[in-house]
C-alpha cells in the first residue's frame, strides 16, 4: 500500500542549471583572414598612396587621354582600398 507521505512532491528539489546543458560557444564578431583585415593599416596607407599619385598624374601628367585615365583609376582604386580598409580597423571600445 501506498502512504500518502510519498506521494507528494519534494519541495526542495535540485533544479539544474541551463548553462550546464549548452552547446560549445561561438565565437562573436570573428573577422575573415583576408589580407586587408589581418593589414588594415598597411592598406590605408598604400590607398592614400593611389590617391597621391592620381593626383599627381592629374595635375602634371594627363596630357594624353592613357594618362588621365590611369590617373582616374589610381584616384578609384586608393579611395576604395582607404575606405575598405577603414573599416577593417578594429574600433577601440571606450
Amino acid at each position: 500500500m501506498i502512504k500518502p507521505k510519498e506521494l507528494v512532491m519534494p519541495t526542495t528539489k535540485h533544479k539544474r542549471k541551463a548553462s550546464a546543458h549548452s552547446k560549445a560557444k561561438t565565437v562573436k564578431n570573428v573577422h575573415s583572414a583576408g589580407l586587408i583585415s589581418s593589414h588594415p593599416k598597411a592598406f590605408v596607407l598604400s590607398g592614400w598612396f593611389f590617391v597621391a599619385l592620381g593626383i599627381y598624374l592629374l595635375a602634371f601628367e594627363s596630357q594624353n587621354n592613357a594618362m588621365f585615365g590611369v590617373a582616374m583609376l589610381s584616384l578609384i582604386v586608393g579611395m576604395i582600398t582607404t575606405i575598405y580598409a577603414n573599416f577593417a580597423i578594429p574600433k577601440k571600445k571606450k
